[in-house]
């Protein structure tokens, strides 16, 4: 992850109090910025009438105008811009790409989506994808490329603090994130490239599942195992970005790769019908092989047939193993199963609770199922793009007006 830097000249501090007081609240005063800030009354106006003047805030009719009758001489007030800029969350799957468009306040603009052909996946083309969709989404928003403050994508490979991955063996990393933060430098003041597990982890801390838990891990467990761990409400990168990487579950007895919950159900739901070991005349059968896939194998043991159930049950074995391994290493409060997989998993939740060993050494940590959706990883992009607005946008203003 990164940002690109625009130096400005010193300004005061009080510019920065004020503007961190317009994003907490609905509306304010000079009486409010005073209560919460300690400046004088002067200052506080001087500040409110100097972030009106840059656009970012906006002066509201008194209280007499609005129908709000007080004895005395009316308070201004002022709310933050909403529409001063915009913010883009994009989540750059190996196959979908989606991207949000929100205001300031993270309230949705636009959404735009595409489906990538893998077949022919080169740096140049899913580059240009990721653009087309971002430009989609403006459209959609009614806005353009010069509008966005801070945009956000999250890819499915390690990410460092530079917006760059680490090569992999088989160049899967290089794909996925093909220089994002290169070729997104001239498209928004900020820009952030992040590893979608680290973001799916973001998400769940502001708006999910694990909202006021400090030490909790998101588990992006779709096609792929990914993490994102949260220490004492910090995200965990590592020098390479690689600390949510499942590869060393390749190693571990009983989960053997970093296959996600919905690709084992379906591979073993699929081997299950291939070898005559499901039911004749069973759900599963009334499929082709190739056409089973783990939405499929979920619905069919939430309906309660018994063949699906049997991979639910295995399914969960896998994850409590993973569950295990995770807790023993960071010692979570809460783990967070998260992502498209979610709408449907609480039966392997269920199955891999009852599934945890009762020898491990540190207390288990909750297992629990994000609320957030297939659009978990987007979430936490705009998040994330709103956190570095709020840090930059002052700094981004003066730029423009220099």
């Amino acid at each position: 992850m990164t940002t690109q830097h625009h130096r400005a000249a010193p300004r005061p501090a009080s510019l920065d109090a004020v503007l961190s007081c317009a994003w907490e609240a609905a509306e304010l005063t000079a009486s409010d910025v005073i209560a919460a800030t300690g400046l004088t009354r002067s200052t506080a106006i001087d500040a409110l009438d100097a972030l009106t003047a840059t656009g970012l805030l906006r002066e509201l009719p008194n209280a007499r105008e609005a129908g709000a009758y007080r004895k005395g001489r009316p308070a201004r007030r002022f709310e933050l811009r909403a529409d001063a800029a915009v913010l883009v969350g994009v989540d750059s799957g190996q196959v979908h790409v989606t991207a949000t468009v929100t205001d300031l306040r993270c309230a949705p603009l636009g959404t735009a989506r595409a489906v990538l052909d893998v077949s022919h996946d080169d740096p140049a083309r899913r580059r240009a994808a990721v653009l087309a969709v971002v430009d989609e989404a403006l459209a959609e928003a009614d806005r353009s490329r010069a509008d966005v403050l801070a945009l956000c994508v999250g890819v499915p490979a390690p990410v460092n603090t530079h917006g760059a991955s680490p090569p992999h063996p088989d160049g899967f990393w290089d794909r996925m994130n093909p220089g994002f933060q290169e070729a997104l430098a001239d498209q928004a003041p900020v820009v952030l490239v992040e590893n979608d597990a680290s973001l799916a982890a973001v998400a769940e801390g502001a708006r999910g599942a694990a909202v006021g838990c400090r030490n909790y891990v998101a588990l992006l467990a779709g096609e792929r195992l990914g993490a994102g761990v949260v220490v004492d409400g910090r995200v965990l990168h590592g020098t390479h970005g690689g600390v949510g990487e499942m590869v060393a579950f390749d190693l571990v007895e009983g989960v053997g790769a970093a296959y996600g919950l919905g690709a084992r159900a379906a591979g073993w739901a699929a081997d299950a019908v291939a070898r005559g070991e499901v039911a004749p005349g069973g759900p599963l059968t009334t499929v082709a092989v190739e056409e089973i896939d783990g939405r499929l194998v979920l619905e069919l043991a939430a309906a309660g047939d018994t063949d699906a159930l049997r991979v639910v049950e295995r399914v969960g074995a896998v994850l409590a193993r993973v569950v295990s391994v995770l807790a023993s290493m960071f010692d979570p409060e809460r783990i967070v199963v998260s992502g498209a997989v979610a709408a449907g998993v609480d039966q392997v939740v269920e199955a891999a609770r009852a599934a945890l060993p009762p020898g491990l050494h540190l207390p288990a940590p909750d297992l629990v199922v994000s609320p957030l959706g297939a659009d978990v990883v987007v979430t936490g992009a705009i998040a994330q793009a709103h956190a570095a607005a709020r840090r930059r946008v002052l700094d981004v203003w003066a730029a423009r007006e220099g």
